[in-house]
């Protein structure tokens, strides 16, 4: 073999052996089981209903295929739109391809997009191609305003920089729309969680959601397990294993992480499929905080948080590739000025949602700042219950802006903490994916009737109300 062959295919089968000691140095570690919620069960397909991949599509999505596409070829869009990244002035759209592609959103006023125009996928300079996921940014938009859209690809033949070409174009003919957050906006919200990839919590979920219809949904952690491949992360958000898969094509979704949607080597860079926002969107300074958000919805003021791991980043588990202190440090800079914001700070309601929660009570629970390594022979568990560190933050900020209610997660049964000496806001944690008495998925819905804010809780698992609470207008506070 000649040196320069050699080289050339040394370098690539050490390039490859990389890759695979990294992806095994990736599953080594599983998570501990919590609640039942982790890996193993929700990838085995356990306790899953039988798959309902290869039924009918919903009526329009995926129908028209352009007669250029080459013979064999199946359908290039594969999936219904999702709506990402609930916004005043944008909106973010996605969607899964079979193929290589450059995807589009086709937007307007009017219902049958006579006024429609064409928005690509990708940034400046260049368009994104795809074989996954075409994500669409959508930017300019008017505040409380409903607006029509439906989504097209061209498949694409790519052979080199000059060897490229359009081999044939597919529109969904469905026409979806959404309407735009403001303060005109109706202030109706709806939370989930914990969902795991558990089609059996999930189906019944996104059905309740549909009755409900809210402006926008916050789904708040964990909706993944650990995964590896951007194709695993498609099924979960994209091509759900659901009746609904159309379930946030006309509803708009915000989404605050969980400690397992940053676990696997695609969920380290889940962005690839749940957009950031664009960075015109951010202060320069906040370019890497993409999943945190402040949004005003008519009287309320959502805020997002990421609580980021349940585990130290001195863990050795995680060998020092996880930075969540300096994260959750530079979200309290950014929540100090987001607080300050007159769309932020005129809102009568201010609910702030992330995972982990910032209160517990239970003495036996970890507030998930036991260096090195979360173990402590006071706590049941080597991993955070509640995020002390997160509380000490960005409690104190909540509480002098006079946030009434703190919607969390992570702890996979439902529980309310009414305000306390110390701690002005309220706190909702949400239940988890299993379907017993005491932990059952739930449902949380926030709307402004009669002036103030009623939050229902609805059980999956029973389709009863839970429980309901009511909150007047907030009140600043500067003590």
């Amino acid at each position: 073999m000649k040196r320069r062959a050699f080289i050339k295919s040394t370098a690539i089968m050490v390039a490859a052996a990389g890759a695979s000691n990294a992806l095994k140095a990736a599953q080594r570690f599983q998570p501990e089981a919590q609640s039942g919620q982790d890996q193993p069960e929700a990838q085995s397909g356990q306790d899953q209903p039988e798959s309902l991949r290869g039924q009918d599509q919903p009526d329009g999505v995926g129908e028209y295929t352009s007669p250029e596409v080459p013979e064999g070829e199946g359908k290039l869009i594969t999936s219904a739109p999702m709506l990402q990244n609930y916004a005043e002035t944008s909106m973010g759209v996605a969607f899964a391809v079979g193929s290589l592609a450059n995807g589009y959103v086709l937007v307007g006023e009017k219902p049958d997009l006579s006024d429609a125009r064409k928005v690509l996928c990708g940034g400046y300079r260049v368009t994104a191609i795809s074989d996954k996921v075409i994500q669409v940014r959508l930017t300019g938009l008017k505040p409380a305003t409903k607006y029509y859209y439906k989504v097209g690809a061209d498949r694409i033949h790519y052979g080199g920089g000059y060897d490229m070409k359009v081999l044939g174009n597919e529109e969904d003919q469905t026409i979806h729309s959404f309407t735009t957050a403001g303060k005109d906006a109706e202030a109706h919200f709806c939370v989930i969680n914990d969902t795991h990839a558990r089609w059996k919590a999930i189906d019944p979920t996104f059905n309740k959601l549909a009755e409900l219809s809210p402006s926008c949904v916050i789904w708040n952690g964990d909706a993944t397990n650990v995964e590896e491949t951007i194709d695993s992360q498609v099924r979960i958000f994209l091509d759900p294993e659901v009746q609904r898969k159309d379930y946030a094509a006309d509803t708009p979704y915000l989404f605050c992480p969980g400690n397992h949607d940053s676990r696997g080597m695609a969920n380290r860079h889940m962005e690839n499929l749940w957009m950031f926002r664009q960075p015109e969107e951010r202060d320069p300074r906040d370019w890497d905080l993409g999943r945190n958000f402040a949004v005003r919805m008519g009287k309320v003021a959502l805020i997002g948080l990421d609580t980021a791991e349940d585990k130290m980043d001195t863990n050795p588990r995680f060998a020092g590739l996880f930075t969540s202190e300096s994260y959750r440090k530079a979200q309290t800079v950014w929540l100090k000025d987001v607080l300050k914001r007159k769309d932020i700070s005129s809102a009568p309601f201010l609910v702030a949602f992330c995972h982990i929660p910032l209160f517990d009570d239970n003495p036996e629970s970890n507030p998930g700042d036991i260096a090195p390594d979360d173990t402590d022979p006071r706590y049941k568990h080597d991993f955070a219950i509640w995020q002390r560190t997160c509380a000490n933050l960005w409690g104190p900020l909540l509480d002098k802006a006079g946030c009434q209610l703190v919607i969390t997660a992570h702890q996979h049964q439902y529980r309310f903490d009414p305000p306390a000496e110390g701690r002005r806001w309220a706190q909702i944690v949400g239940g988890g994916p299993e379907f017993g008495e005491k932990n059952y998925p739930t449902v949380v819905e926030g709307e402004v009737k009669g002036g103030k804010l009623q939050v229902t809780v609805h059980n999956i698992r029973t389709g009863q109300v839970q429980e309901t609470f009511s909150f007047a207008p907030r009140k600043r506070f500067r003590g």
